[in-house]
């Protein structure tokens, strides 16, 4: 064996370091793709001329798919037998049925939030979903403060405001443009006032959740896969319940799997999937790199939106967009020595919330990011 020090050890550490860079690089490929297709392929489909497929159908496949494959993995973790999988999974679910019943509150709102967010991304584009549901950041740092009584830097509180601005003129900018959209020759049916509401309280549901489902998580044994169960039990009956109230006489009519296309099939396992395979990849990801690959993908969107629908990029636009992707940026950077020890660690745990799907990665990731960064820290 080498000593420490010798050739062979340094060897050792210089080709561990340069594996840790490719997966560095790697992790920021994955979030980057999956914050920006997301969002790309929800607003594509959504706004194709033809049979528009209900959203609702895709929130509950999605739910159902992800489960299915963490069941799976469960499966695999018990060696396959059978009956210790089923006695693990009544023994959590049913046996433990109190720690399950919490999961209920976080699950509903993501419900609602993957709801919400098929509505702002049919009534908006692409750019100014991507850009305006970075506040999702904002909500997340203000419930953090007043649920778990964490601290922001200076340099947080000043991204926050940097945030808040940018969005804003985006806002703005976008209501001189008008609200309707082309795609191709095709207009399509939109309501940006319907489309901003919806994205504000799926903000609003993203920053309460995330930090509601990593304060009851504190502490928790529990692995990422069963949370993904747990949640997805709740989130299958939710999105059911939502689907009959909302368009059950339609669904009945025309059947669940009305117009789903490959298309519509691709995303769907973008959301089922893309969440549970960036819940893998954040461990390789500082916080630094995470909130790089957030700005990247407003990026991406911006230009794919520009040559896919026809977005008409302005100097206002890019200026609203420049700041939010500063302010994410600067958020994600490690706190000054002033920032006080007790809240050390504060802006990864803040940012890991975002998803889109989860957001990204917010995302996207928007939702599903947030749902998987918790867990992971909750595991």
């Amino acid at each position: 064996m080498a000593a420490a020090g010798s050739p062979g050890s340094d060897g050792g550490t210089a080709v561990a370091a340069g594996g840790n860079r490719q997966l560095k690089y790697i992790s920021l490929a994955v979030l980057v793709v999956q914050n920006a297709s997301l969002i790309l392929s929800i607003r594509y489909v959504r706004t194709l001329p033809g049979d528009r497929f209900f959203a609702t159908t895709a929130v509950v496949m999605a739910e159902v798919l992800k489960g299915a494959t963490c069941l799976l993995l469960i499966f695999f973790q018990k060696r396959g037998d059978l009956r210790q999988f089923a006695s693990f999974l009544y023994d959590s679910i049913a046996v433990q049925y109190v720690d399950t019943l919490k999961l209920a509150v976080p699950s509903l709102i993501y419900t609602l939030q993957n709801n919400l967010q098929y509505v702002a991304i049919s009534n908006l584009p692409a750019a100014t979903f991507q850009v305006t549901y970075q506040l999702k950041i904002l909500t997340t740092a203000v419930f953090s403060v007043l649920m778990l009584r964490k601290s922001l830097s200076r340099l947080q509180w000043l991204s926050l405001v940097l945030l808040f601005a940018g969005v804003a003129i985006v806002q703005v900018e976008q209501q001189q443009a008008g609200s309707s959209s082309t795609h191709g020759n095709q207009r399509t049916q939109q309501s940006y006032s319907v489309g901003l509401v919806a994205v504000v309280v799926s903000c609003l549901s993203s920053g309460f959740a995330g930090v509601y489902f990593e304060k009851i998580l504190k502490g928790s044994a529990a692995s990422v896969w069963l949370r993904n169960v747990q949640l997805g039990i709740f989130g299958t009956l939710l999105g059911l319940l939502g689907l009959w109230s909302t368009e059950g006489s339609a669904v009945a009519q025309r059947g669940f799997f009305f117009g789903y296309t490959p298309l519509v099939w691709g995303v769907i396992l973008n959301q089922a999937f893309g969440g549970l395979l960036v819940a893998v990849v954040v461990k390789y990801a500082d916080n630094i790199l995470k909130g790089f690959a957030t700005s990247f993908s407003i990026v991406v969107s911006t230009v794919a939106s520009i040559y896919l629908f026809d977005f008409r990029l302005n100097l206002l636009f890019a200026l609203g967009a420049g700041l939010v992707i500063g302010a994410v940026y600067l958020y994600s950077l490690p706190k000054g020595p002033l920032a006080s020890r007790s809240s050390a660690g504060t802006a990864t745990q803040q940012q890991g919330h975002k998803a889109t799907i989860k957001e990204l990665p917010s995302v996207t990731t928007d939702g599903f990011l947030t749902k998987m960064a918790a867990k992971e820290k909750g595991s």
